[in-house]
């Protein structure tokens, strides 16, 4: 695919869970990602699925895939280098939404800079900015923080410290936990931080059971619903 000695790094954006990619990734992207051979994985079973998604005659046992993820080694690393530098034009995936956001898909693409390695990110869906624009909060001015603390204690500071700030700024401030520690992020959120405060909960993006509500936290201890291991990004800001 590449005109250049060198291969290129493509990043290939990931559903977020539904079960086709006809509305939610460009033809132009899945075009380019079939033709691709060689892939660094978050996680070989997604991207397997993915790319059957995209094409369900697409190759599979003639693809080379490799796990690229927090504990990836430097060596690991340089592995995928070698393809790169042979011409040899490499995929990155996540296990869901865009490599490379709340992601280990960046360590790779450092590593490609430093070699003068071209650079391709590639449209789809991010629950994260999905979230930020679809909340009514200030999208110039906006934070994502990732996964919260497991400790209670540091989560609630974290939450009032984002309160705080969005109160003096106006900044943005989104997060996010893994599914199965959702209500514990909501409950903290609807009982430690002040009722004025303005919350924006977005659920299932770009599914059929998609929700995304901004209300204030009094307003969502009357009508709050079950997050147990539904994706989910909160977002604390203030109304544009």
């Amino acid at each position: 695919m590449s005109n250049k000695q060198n291969g290129s790094i493509l990043l290939i954006p990931n559903t977020l869970g539904g079960e086709s990619t006809a509305d939610i990734i460009p033809q132009e992207v899945i075009q380019q990602a079939t033709q691709l051979r060689v892939f660094a994985v978050e996680e070989i079973k997604s991207a397997r699925r993915l790319l059957r998604k995209m094409d369900r005659n697409f190759p599979i046992d003639d693809c080379t895939f490799k796990i690229l993820n927090k504990n990836t080694k430097e060596s690991e690393l340089m592995d995928l280098l070698m393809f790169l530098i042979k011409g040899i034009d490499i995929g990155i995936i996540s296990e869901a939404g865009c490599p490379g956001i709340a992601d280990p898909g960046a360590a790779l693409v450092h590593l490609a800079h430093t070699q003068a390695i071209q650079v391709k990110p590639m449209v789809g869906p991010s629950s994260i900015l999905l979230a930020l624009i679809g909340s009514g909060f200030n999208g110039q001015h906006f934070t994502f923080h990732g996964y919260l603390p497991k400790e209670r204690k540091e989560r609630i500071k974290k939450l009032r410290d984002f309160e705080m700030d969005t109160k003096r700024n106006g900044t943005t401030h989104l997060f996010m936990d893994t599914p199965f520690r959702n209500m514990n992020v909501l409950e903290d959120l609807l009982n430690e931080v002040g009722d004025l405060t303005e919350l924006c909960i977005a659920s299932n993006l770009t599914l059929p059971t998609q929700s995304i509500r901004t209300m204030t936290v009094l307003d969502w201890r009357e009508k709050a619903y079950d997050l147990s291991k539904i994706p989910t990004v909160f977002a604390i800001g203030k109304g544009q």
